[in-house]
């Protein structure tokens, strides 16, 4: 079987799920929206007890807000890095700068509004990740999981063996971040993102798949690098 990839969009975040031999799903999507990825699911015609983990890119309320019921509803593993592992297990809230004149002025607008009204509910974490790789084959996906920090110390991302790049918010692709794909306008250390690009690219990565937005070549960030 040729490796699927189904986006399932929720809000302006979009996670992920990649079926080969087994199924795997990238982030958990902003809270209270479990339900609403059940939906996404079933419309791909994918049974939740078919996915056996669930790669959390980092701890940000948007990405791992509904993570919780997605474990209850498909019985899967949960896979975080360690440096963001209390953003899940004690409801810690962050929201990183802005690195662009957008970014700061976005987030000035938007992190007070988002701090009184968003929590992530609490869940243990089944995989602490470090800073070696994590290999995808015992679920049946041909990659790995990679650290890239720099959105947070403890982001990560999944390099598929066929060239799919699974980056989470190390480049944003819509609005309110961009109009079009780049890096991204919040992270806690922006030349850290860009080290960590140059790892995803040594790793033969051809299509990001962001976080926020549709995904695109590869070239894209080469630009931004040179």
């Amino acid at each position: 079987m040729a490796v699927q990839i189904f986006p399932l969009k929720v809000s302006i975040n979009t996670c992920y799920v990649i079926r080969d031999r087994g199924a795997i799903m990238i982030d958990g999507g902003p809270p209270k929206k479990g339900n609403a990825i059940k939906v996404l699911l079933s419309r791909c015609g994918i049974r939740p007890e078919d996915i056996r983990l669930i790669v959390l890119t980092h701890g940000h309320f948007d990405h791992a807000g509904s993570v919780r019921d997605l474990k209850s509803l498909t019985g899967a593993n949960i896979a975080i890095h360690e440096e963001d592992r209390p953003d899940i297990e004690n409801s810690r809230y962050r929201f990183p700068p802005g690195v662009t004149t957008w970014g700061r002025l976005t987030r000035a607008i938007l992190e007070p509004i988002i701090r009184s009204r968003v929590a992530i509910p609490q869940v243990k974490a089944d995989i602490v990740l470090n800073n070696n790789d994590f290999s995808l084959q015992e679920y049946g996906i041909n990659g790995d999981i990679i650290h890239t920090p720099g959105h947070t110390a403890g982001s990560v991302s999944v390099v598929l063996d066929s060239g799919e790049a699974f980056v989470g918010c190390m480049a944003h692709n819509c609005f309110p971040f961009r109009l079009r794909p780049g890096l991204p306008i919040f992270s806690d250390d922006i030349e850290g993102v860009k080290e960590s690009w140059k790892l995803i690219l040594e790793r033969g990565a051809r299509v990001i798949y962001p976080a926020h937005g549709n995904p695109f070549s590869v070239d894209v960030v080469k630009k931004f690098l040179h």
